[in-house]
């Protein structure tokens, strides 16, 4: 794929069909910001302490107009906790290009355009996985699973060339994307032979947001083949009862991204979470309500011991059981 990327004035990579539309772009986002208030409340609480600082996300995820202006504020809210960002969409055409090349003029390498070609798209999901020297992401946040993916047929395609001698052969399937990807891989093999295994061993977790994503992740934590802790954020309450998803619900959905990238993270070393897909646990997502609580006009009035104790909840929550669906 001869595609070439492009850089700002401050040396950040992107790829964007026009730079031109950034200033419009920046506009419609600023729009937005009112209506995000568990990410704004995400960073007044969290900023101060940097606990993302350092780490290295990589993000697959819808850039069109109805989701742009949150998804924006959603980055910025990462950064402003210390992470740095890469980005591409997961859709060919649900770019909007002049919120992409906002995005891309003024925060984060942004590899994205409305009516990407196929080996195009897949071009923008490599480029937002590599981070150059420093090897893949820490983190990822991955709509619809193809980022996650692409590194485990990498993996797979490292190992058989290692052991074997043999190349991806793209002409082995019948399924168009499946070529493009071995494709990508087979290119790149000769020259970084353990790119994706590198990914794979710096790979803290990843949150999924999607029942596509999601399935095929569940699929491959059955058979064993999962090679990394996800976070399966399609089975929330907000995901599930907020239609529409207008501006306030895509609040709470990102504020889950969030607080799902903040616990792999915090607990990194712990062990905690294995190769398996886990729902966010109960007491972010009380949290993520929390949240938003405020820009209601609601306060949340805190049980006593005695109460807590009596209906047999603790005190600072959760208040359902893991398996609790509401």
């Amino acid at each position: 794929m001869a595609l070439q990327v492009e850089k700002t004035t401050c040396g950040r990579e992107y790829k964007v069909k026009d730079m031109s539309g950034a200033d419009f772009g920046r506009l419609e986002i600023e729009l937005a910001e009112v209506e995000m208030p568990g990410l704004m409340a995400c960073r007044a609480e969290f900023g101060p302490s940097q606990p993302l600082k350092g780490t290295k996300i990589t993000g697959s995820l819808h850039m069109t107009t109805q989701t742009i202006t949150r998804f924006y504020f959603f980055l910025l809210t990462l950064t402003a906790l210390g992470a740095e960002v890469r980005w591409s969409s997961d859709h060919i055409f649900s770019t909007q290009d002049h919120a992409a090349a906002a995005i891309a003029r003024d925060s984060a390498s942004v590899f994205a355009w409305k009516g990407e070609s196929l080996p195009e798209y897949w071009w923008c999901t490599e480029r937002a996985l590599d981070w150059g020297a420093g090897g893949g992401p820490d983190l990822i946040v991955d709509d619809g699973g193809d980022a996650s993916l692409l590194i485990h047929e990498g993996v797979k395609a490292e190992v058989e060339y290692e052991k074997y001698g043999n190349m991806p052969d793209p002409s082995s399937t019948d399924n168009v994307e499946l070529q493009i990807v071995l494709t990508i891989i087979r290119d790149g093999l000769k020259l970084y032979p353990k790119k994706y295994t590198k990914m794979k061993e710096r790979l803290v977790g990843v949150s999924v947001g999607s029942t596509t994503g999601v399935e095929r992740l569940y699929q491959m934590a059955a058979n064993g083949t999962l090679l990394f802790p996800a976070i399966n954020l399609n089975d929330s309450i907000y995901q599930e009862q907020g239609p529409g998803q207008p501006s306030f619900v895509m609040s709470c959905l990102f504020t889950n991204q969030v607080l799902a990238q903040l616990e792999l993270w915090k607990e990194r070393t712990t062990e905690k979470y294995e190769k398996k897909v886990y729902v966010l646990p109960k007491h972010l997502e009380e949290k993520a309500a929390a949240l938003h609580l405020g820009k209601l006009g609601a306060k949340l009035t805190k049980l006593t011991k005695e109460q807590a104790d009596y209906i047999g909840v603790p005190v600072d929550g959760p208040y359902k059981p893991p398996h609790y669906r509401y």
